[in-house]
C-alpha cells in the first residue's frame, strides 16, 4: 500500500510518527510523500492550540483533494480530545486515540473506504499506564532521530489541555533507552534528540525512581553514541547536576529549549507554573555562565487572561534582559476543559496580535545577536540536505544553529566542521574544513 505520513505538532508527535513510518517500511508498504499520490493518507495531530485543530483539519482536506478515494487516518492528540468533531469531517475513515496509535497499521488494513468514520479513542486522563512501545521503526530519511523517552504529565498548568490527552507521566526504563541509542549510533545516526511530554519528570513512576540527570550520566558513560540532544525542559526542572554535565560532556549538544510562558509574576501563578520570572532570569544566566555557546530558547504566551499592558511590559523587559538566542511565541488560545478558558479578562484578539508581533521582532533581533557571536568561529554541524536551488548543504550546530556551506552531497548524515563566514538573517553562511565527530 503507497502510504503518506504527516505530523502536527511537537517533537513526540514526530518519533510516532517516524516510528510508525519506519514500521511501515518494515511490513513492506510503500512511503510517500504527503503531497503525493496515496491509498491511505495518516495524520498525527496535535491540539495544543485552536491553530493546531485548524492545521490538522486542512491536511485533511488536502490529503482528499490529492486522491478522493484515498483512506483518511487521523490519530494523535486532536483525534484524542475531539474525536466526535474529527469523525464528522467529511472524507475521514479512521479516528484512533493516543492509546490506540502504535497499532494504526493494523488497523488501517482492517478499514474501508466510505463506510463512516471508525472512531477508536480511548480514555487516557486520569488513568495509569504502561509506556507505550513503538517497536524499532527508524525512519531511514531522517538525518537525525527522535527518541521518546516519557510520555505524560502529571501537572495541570491552567490553560494545558496535553494531560487530557496524553495522560500520567510514565518512563521508559533506562535499560531499554541506551540499547535503543546503541542501535540508533549503529545505524549511523549522528544525533538523537530525547523527547517526551514533561521531560524533566522522567523516571519518577519507575521502580526504583530514577532521574533525567542519572539517565544522561548513563548516556555520557557509554563508549559509543551519537550526540545527545534534550527537547524541552521546564525551568525549575534543569537542576545544578544537570548544568554541570552539560558543560563537561561534548556528547551533550549546548541547547535547552526552557517554557518561560510570561515574564510577569502574577500571570505565572495564574498558569499554575512551577517556576518565577526571577528564577527564570537566574537559571539563564547560568546556563550561559556555565556553558559556554549554549543556546537557551523557550516558549513564551501572549495574552493570557488577566495578562495587561504592565504584565505584558513585564515579558518583554525579561527577554530584552537575557542573553537568549530565540522563543517561540504564542497568542493565547483557550482550549475547552482548562481551568484558563473560564477565566475572566479575556484579552482581545486584535490586542494578542499586536503583541506577538512586538516580541517576534524582539525575539528575532535577540536571535540575530546570538549567531553573531560565532561570526569566524568553527563549527561541527549535523548535515541535514541540500538546501534550495543555490544547491548549498545546510547543518545543524550542537548549540541550534543552522549553517548553509557549499560540499559533497554524500555529507549528508554526517558531521562537518563549517567555518562561519556570514551571518544572515535565517542562520549562518560557511565553508567546509573537514569531517567532525559525533558524541
Amino acid at each position: 500500500m503507497r502510504i503518506a505520513f504527516v505530523t502536527v505538532g511537537c517533537r513526540l508527535n514526530q518519533f510516532e510518527t517516524d516510528a510508525l513510518r519506519g514500521k511501515a517500511q518494515v511490513e513492506g508498504h510503500q512511503i510517500v510523500p504527503f503531497d503525493s499520490l496515496a491509498e491511505a493518507y495518516v495524520i498525527n495531530t496535535c491540539t495544543i492550540t485552536a491553530e493546531a485543530d485548524a492545521d490538522s483539519r486542512q491536511l485533511v482536506r488536502q490529503a482528499l483533494r490529492r486522491n478522493p478515494s484515498a483512506l483518511v487516518a487521523v490519530t494523535g492528540c486532536y483525534a484524542q480530545a475531539a474525536p466526535e468533531v474529527v469523525a464528522a469531517i467529511p472524507g475521514v475513515d479512521l479516528v484512533l486515540g493516543n492509546a490506540e496509535k502504535p497499532q494504526l497499521l493494523a488497523h488501517i488494513q482492517g478499514a474501508r473506504k466510505n463506510g463512516g468514520a471508525q472512531v477508536l479513542v480511548g480514555a487516557v486522563a486520569g488513568r495509569r499506564q504502561v509506556m507505550d512501545d513503538y517497536g524499532p521503526g527508524i525512519d531511514p530519511d531522517r538525518t537525525r532521530a527522535f527518541l521518546k523517552v516519557q510520555n505524560g504529565c502529571n501537572y495541570r498548568c491552567s490553560f494545558c489541555i496535553v494531560p487530557e490527552v496524553r495522560g500520567e507521566n510514565r518512563s521508559q526504563s533506562p535499560e531499554r533507552i541506551l540499547e535503543e541509542i546503541r542501535r540508533l549510533h549503529a545505524a549511523g545516526f549522528p544525533e538523537v534528540v530525547l523527547t517526551g511530554i514533561h521531560l524533566g519528570t522522567y523516571g519518577r513512576d519507575l521502580t526504583p525512581p530514577t532521574s533525567l540527570f542519572e539517565l544522561c550520566r548513563r548516556i555520557a558513560d557509554l563508549d559509543a553514541a551519537p550526540r545527545i540532544r534534550l527537547s524541552s525542559l521546564d525551568p525549575h526542572e534543569v537542576k545544578p547536576d544537570l548544568i554541570r554535565l552539560l558543560a563537561g560532556s561534548p556528547r551533550f549538544c549546548r541547547h535547552l529549549h526552557l517554557p518561560l510562558q510570561s515574564g510577569d509574576e502574577r500571570i505565572l501563578r495564574r498558569m499554575r507554573r512551577g517556576h518565577t520570572a526571577a528564577q527564570f532570569h537566574e537559571l539563564v544566566e547560568r546556563l550561559v555562565t556555565e556553558v559556554p555557546g549554549i543556546a537557551v530558547s523557550g516558549d513564551v504566551i501572549v495574552g493570557f487572561p488577566g495578562e495587561d499592558d504592565r504584565a505584558f511590559r513585564n515579558t518583554a523587559d525579561l527577554l530584552e534582559s537575557l542573553p537568549i538566542a530565540g522563543m517561540h511565541v504564542f497568542s493565547y488560545s483557550r482550549r475547552p476543559g482548562t481551568d484558563a478558558a473560564g477565566y475572566p479578562e479575556q484579552v482581545p484578539k486584535q490586542v494578542k496580535a499586536e503583541r506577538s508581533r512586538i516580541l517576534r521582532s524582539l525575539v528575532a533581533r535577540k536571535a540575530q545577536a546570538f549567531r553573531r557571536r560565532f561570526l569566524d568561529e568553527t563549527l561541527e554541524v549535523v548535515v541535514l540536505h541540500r538546501h534550495g536551488p543555490e544547491g548549498l548543504l545546510e547543518g545543524l550546530s550542537d548549540n541550534y544553529l543552522r549553517v548553509w556551506f557549499a560540499g559533497d552531497p554524500a555529507l549528508r548524515g554526517g558531521v562537518a566542521r563549517v567555518r562561519v563566514e556570514q551571518v544572515t538573517g535565517r542562520g549562518l553562511l560557511g565553508s567546509v574544513q573537514g569531517l567532525g565527530t559525533a558524541g
